[in-house]
């Protein structure tokens, strides 16, 4: 017999739980109201190829569009608004209407899914930041050395059709619209892929373009650098266009007191010989070349007799002698007082001298400073030399040297009168004088012969004496004579394994710290290549003395 009550239990048991579940989803659309649209997201992240920008976002199932922003400036204001109905959309000039982003430059990209009721659309989605890819140029990427305050340098690689002008246009006309200048390129400047853009304004920024005719080649922004000279001013005498050798010496003739006159850089002038009786100011003016504007002298210049001069600075100039036996920079010998406030050496290279200044008679000089300079080759006039005993004669008075580097110097200071003060911070010295030559002689004798406000040397760094007969003996005499009355401040100086004094001419205390090895092994090349940078990595003092120039920071 068959029991049927059994036998369709299972079968009425699924029908009781479908009929649950179907009343259950019932309830829950009854139980839970319509939410807006989750917020877009990226199904990769933003990515550009060239100008056009590609967003790829999931694709939300309830969306019946989107609307996509960009902007430049993280959405203070709005470029562009597009309104698309598919997830992936590629923003360049077809979805632009014509119009193309801009080149290498940083976009922000935000998102919003829209619904068949606008109730319900999501929230903004950023979808973060995306920089087009720079224009395909063969214009090179300018260099810091490629910018001055009134020019620029524009290079390119040579492909294609051959350059034929550079525009000019302002940083802000980013479609490049209204040119500011055109300067049409040479077949010489085409040839080397390089032109020289001028009459630029500083502190500037601007963009410079290429053309091949009509057809642009490329672009890059440029920001020109501030003036260190306003070259319009009434006291300048800008001869930075000219090559004239005697440019120099005919600007003196009408210049006035207190007159800068800037130079070209990697040209040679001839320095004046006529004798000079006002301030003047001569400096490099920003160029392209890594050469120095050269004052050349056979002989020296001079001061007229019974002037008051304020100032004569020299600034990021080599100045160059023929002869070390007998040429100076100033070699004045005047029988009635000549005064200068200032004599400033600033960021030069001196070299080939007798002696860079030396003064006899009556002429005194109050403040002397080198500074950031190199002084190279220098013969026994050396650094300064007063050289008039007597009372009321001849004098340096007040000395600076910061920052700078001497090298085959025969001798360094000497003098006939008191001086008032020697400041040495930060100086590289090697072969710094003649074996057995002196460092400090103050040789006027009782009353004459001190620095009375005391010498201060600080951070310095000393190799050796210079062995130019080549003798095997390095020993110098640091202290000549005199200053037996002058206080000496001495604080971080290293002297190298082969500095020597010789017996009787000590310094004492310098060295504070001898180095164990010689100069060769200090510096890379201390003798033959003006190389001071650091050869031993493990120098104690290669971050705080010496020449700021050669310092390292390995």
């Amino acid at each position: 017999m068959i029991n049927y009550k059994f036998k369709y239990r299972p079968l009425l048991f699924a029908l009781l739980a479908l009929l649950v579940i179907v009343s259950c989803d019932d309830e829950d659309e009854m139980m839970f109201e319509r939410t807006r649209l989750f917020r877009p997201v990226l199904n990769e992240p933003l990515m550009a190829e060239g100008n056009t920008i590609i967003v790829n976002m999931g694709n939300i199932k309830q969306a019946v569009s989107y609307t996509i922003e960009v902007s430049r400036d993280s959405f203070a204001t709005i470029d562009y608004s597009i309104d698309t109905d598919t997830n992936y959309v590629e923003i360049n000039a077809t979805t632009l209407n014509g119009e193309e982003l801009f080149w290498n430059t940083i976009y922000q990209v935000r998102a919003l899914a829209h619904a068949d009721d606008p109730l319900y659309n999501s929230g903004v989605a950023d979808l973060g930041n995306v920089r087009t890819q720079r224009f395909p140029s063969i214009l090179n990427i300018p260099a810091e050395s490629d910018v001055i305050d009134v020019a620029a340098r524009v290079t390119w690689i040579k492909a294609g059709a051959a350059v034929t002008s550079v525009k000019v246009f302002t940083a802000d006309d980013l479609k490049l619209t209204n040119p500011l200048s055109e300067h049409p390129v040479s077949s010489e400047e085409e040839a080397a892929g390089e032109k020289i853009v001028e009459g630029l304004d500083p502190m500037t920024g601007y963009q410079l373009a290429i053309y091949s005719g009509a057809t642009l080649r490329g672009w890059e922004q440029y920001f020109t650098l501030e003036a260190a000279i306003d070259r319009n001013a009434e006291n300048v005498i800008d001869l930075s266009q000219t090559e004239d050798p005697d440019a120099v010496v005919n600007a003196m003739v009408t210049a006035n007191d207190g007159d800068i006159i800037l130079l070209k850089k990697g040209v040679v002038y001839n320095l004046p010989s006529e004798s000079l009786d006002r301030s003047i100011t001569i400096q490099g003016a920003y160029g392209f070349v890594e050469e120095q504007a050269v004052l050349f002298t056979t002989g020296n210049w001079n001061l007229v007799e019974g002037a008051a001069i304020d100032h004569i600075r020299f600034i990021d100039l080599e100045l160059r002698g023929e002869d070390p036996g007998g040429d100076y920079v100033f070699n004045p010998n005047r029988g009635a007082l000549t005064t200068v406030r200032e004599l400033t050496f600033e960021n030069c290279f001196i070299n080939s001298f007798r002696g860079i200044i030396r003064v006899r008679g009556e002429v005194m000089v109050d403040e002397y400073n080198l500074i950031n300079s190199i002084i190279h080759n220098i013969g026994g006039y050396g650094i300064f030399t007063a050289d008039t005993d007597g009372d009321n004669k001849a004098s340096i008075s007040n000395i600076t040297f910061r920052g700078s580097t001497f090298s085959k110097i025969n001798t360094f200071i000497q003098s006939r009168q008191n001086s008032q003060s020697i400041i040495m911070e930060d100086c590289t010295f090697n072969e710094f004088t003649t074996t057995g030559g002196r460092f400090f002689r103050y040789r006027g004798g009782d009353g004459k012969n001190n620095v009375v406000n005391g010498i201060t040397i600080a951070n310095c760094i000393f190799g050796h004496g210079w062995d130019q007969s080549e003798s095997g003996n390095y020993d110098v005499r640091m202290v000549a004579e005199g200053l037996g009355e002058t206080t000496f401040n001495l604080s971080n100086n290293f002297g190298t394994a082969n500095f020597a004094a010789s017996s009787g001419y000590e310094l004492t205390g310098l060295p504070d710290v001898t180095y164990a090895g010689t100069a060769a092994d200090l510096w890379v090349d201390p003798y033959d290549g003006l190389n001071f940078f650091f050869k031993d990595s493990g120098f104690t003092g290669r971050t705080s003395a010496g020449d700021p120039r050669w310092r390292s920071d390995f």
